[in-house]
């Protein structure tokens, strides 16, 4: 069903437009990802969708009743209220609903003429199914569901909020939008704040809900998880894609080269005609050249094609240090708790070792301990041959915020003799032009953090210590930050909460628990993920939970699902596999044809049939893609 639609939107500020004459729809059960970079207007975009800024120009249409709410960033609560009852106030419609109900019962029950009980019980029976589909009859058990989900604990219930933190306070946002459950809901960064067991539960409660979703994030293991159709929002556009957030990488590179490959074709197709009608124009074939320039004149020209371009990172050659990096056994550390205990293991060259864990939990103290920089408890870390550290803060305190990047970056370097090279430097992180002039304290925090990469490259180091370093890169900078770290011929050591960044470089990773545990994984986080719903290792979230008798219908209810895990469910209705042989056959065909078609230079002489040919190619491909998963799942099932 539709729920919002939206056409000729356009929003922009004294800089210049942010975006133009973009529109899109949101069905009930799409989970959208909306991702650009910095500064394209994608907050904006959602303020307009809830109405709390206008357009420039066009319009947002909502279908009658549905109700939309966006995700606040800064929290605005009742003072003196409780944390429970906070939690609750988000559900007041229901509470009324639920109080008209009794109210139209009782007058039901003292109602003397027909038409009166007709009226009343037609009443009833609305506020009734209302409350039904809302499942508003257990009220209290959902907003538990719900704090106990974002993390908190029940014996926090009863605090007034101003006695929690923001990250605290914004997690209250969080909840009562999710209690709310409005028919769109328009989520801006909803896993800020949140460690990776709350974020899990987030993604597996918001894919279960029924409503329309618009979600701006930067956390890729969540898009990956969450939704079912990309927005990208770059160059005031807005371009759609399905599929979550890998299909989308991979689609917008093959569009790109669809796209470069249509306009190129159709430039050279407009060349060739021009330079005939310049040869002929004069001599006898005019006509000719005047018939070709009325039909060059009609063709509608195709816009070359942009992406969203990554910075070039590279790390650079290091001189090779020891095969052993570091060799820990038995390391400890404690303050008023124990953060790690009993930990031993051997990190060798050219290794790349994750450290992940709750806030709290000791990552920036064991960090601290294996540089050196602070002493263990108990145990010993034994740092390797020719080793040398290169730390990457994640509050950006390696940069002097008063002097310029050039000075910030390569402090010890004659700049009028280096300048060059310096620029170089920087130039491979994406900082280029003016921007190396700066002071560092104007930068954004995107800028700083790729200075801050730059700067580990001028000190020569082997081993880099990177500490969150994702945390104020876009997606496209993360991307190169990945490839960077996998082309680098030294070692890391990083410490992050990132999954898919964990998951695409790590190849150890500590996991620890904040109770002074810590786990040794050989692979990355998948490898994790994979141990961890096998319980060979318990999360955090499950070991400080009381632990309570189950009762037979929650007995009853994890055998069903043990034995629905022992089989595969089916993503797909069930289909024959011949069916789908045949299907796959023809839509192959369909594609080579189409590959025909935009090979072919007369396609070009008309811009409309370009793109109805490139986009029927893309669906064919999306659709060739899907048949190969159906008939690869009735292999398996059928």
């Amino acid at each position: 069903m539709l729920l919002l639609s939206c056409s000729g939107l356009s929003r922009g500020f004294d800089e210049g437009p942010l975006f133009e004459n973009i529109g899109f729809e949101l069905q009930a059960g799409e989970r959208v990802g909306l991702v650009g970079p910095n500064g394209v207007g994608k907050t904006t975009l959602l303020r307009i969708l809830a109405g709390l800024d206008q357009p420039d120009d066009g319009e947002v249409r909502l279908h009658a009743g549905a109700r939309v709410r966006l995700l606040r960033q800064q929290p605005l609560f009742e003072p003196g209220r409780t944390l429970f009852a906070e939690a609750r106030s988000a559900l007041d419609e229901w509470l009324a609903a639920h109080d008209d109900m009794i109210r139209t019962a009782e007058a039901l029950a003292h109602a003397t003429q027909e038409s009166e009980r007709k009226a009343l019980a037609a009443r009833y029976d609305r506020l009734n199914e209302l409350l039904r589909h809302h499942d508003a009859y257990h009220v209290d058990h959902h907003i538990e569901q719900v704090l106990d989900g974002l993390g908190f604990r029940r014996e926090d219930y009863d605090r007034p909020i101003e006695t929690f933190s923001g990250g605290q306070q914004s997690r209250l946002m969080l909840a009562k939008l999710l209690l709310a459950s409005p028919d769109v809901m328009l989520l801006d960064e909803p896993s800020n704040h949140l460690d990776i067991d709350a974020t899990r539960w987030l993604e597996e409660y918001l894919v279960k809900q029924p409503e329309a979703m618009l979600i701006v994030s930067h956390d890729r293991y969540f898009l990956d998880r969450v939704v079912n159709k990309i927005f990208e929002l770059h160059k005031r556009r807005l371009a759609s894609y399905p599929g979550n957030f890998q299909q989308y990488w991979r689609l917008r590179q093959e569009r790109y080269e669809q796209e470069l490959k249509a306009w190129q074709a159709q430039r050279d197709y407009i060349a060739k005609q021009e330079e005939y009608i310049r040869r002929v124009h004069y001599g006898q074939l005019h006509k000719q050249a005047a018939s070709r320039q009325k039909a060059i004149d009609k063709v509608e020209r195709l816009e070359r094609p942009t992406r969203i371009e990554s910075p070039h990172m590279h790390f650079g050659s290091v001189r090779r240090s020891g095969d052993v990096v570091l060799h820990v056994e038995d390391l400890s550390k404690s303050y008023d708790r124990p953060l790690f205990k009993d930990l031993s293991f051997t990190l060798h060259r050219g290794k790349r070792l994750g450290i992940m864990g709750p806030n709290g939990s000791g990552k920036t103290t064991l960090l601290r301990v294996l540089l050196g920089e602070e002493g263990p408890d108990g145990g010993k870390v034994q740092r390797g041959h020719l080793v040398e550290f290169g730390y990457y803060d994640q509050h950006l305190h390696t940069l002097p915020a008063d002097k310029p990047v050039l000075r910030a970056v390569w402090p010890d370097a004659d700049l009028d003799a280096e300048e060059q090279s310096i620029r170089d430097l920087l130039g491979r992180f994406g900082l280029t032009g003016d921007q190396v002039y700066q002071r560092v304290g104007e930068l954004s925090g995107g800028e700083k953090s790729r200075a801050a990469l730059a700067k580990l490259v001028a000190q020569g180091a082997n081993v880099l210590v990177l500490d969150e370093p994702t945390n104020h890169l876009d997606l496209w900078a993360c991307d190169a930050l990945e490839k960077a770290l996998l082309e680098f011929e030294g070692t890391v050591i990083v410490v992050s909460h990132d999954r898919y960044f964990l998951n695409r470089v790590v190849d150890l990773l500590l996991v620890l628990d904040g109770a002074g545990h810590v786990q040794v994984i050989h692979g990355n986080y998948d490898t994790y993920e994979r141990m961890r719903s096998q319980h060979e290792i318990q999360s955090p979230k499950t070991k400080t939970q009381k632990k309570t008798e189950p009762s037979p219908a929650h007995v009853q209810a994890s055998a069903e699902q043990t034995a629905a895990k022992t089989k595969r469910k089916r993503k797909f209705p069930y289909r024959k596999i011949d069916d789908l042989e045949t299907d796959i056959a023809a839509t192959e065909t369909a594609i080579r044809e189409l590959e025909q078609q935009l090979a072919s230079p007369e396609l070009y002489r008309d811009g409309e049939r370009v793109k109805q040919t490139t986009k029927a190619f893309e669906e064919a491909k999306t659709r060739l893609q899907q048949l190969y998963e159906h008939w690869e799942e009735a292999v398996e099932l059928n």
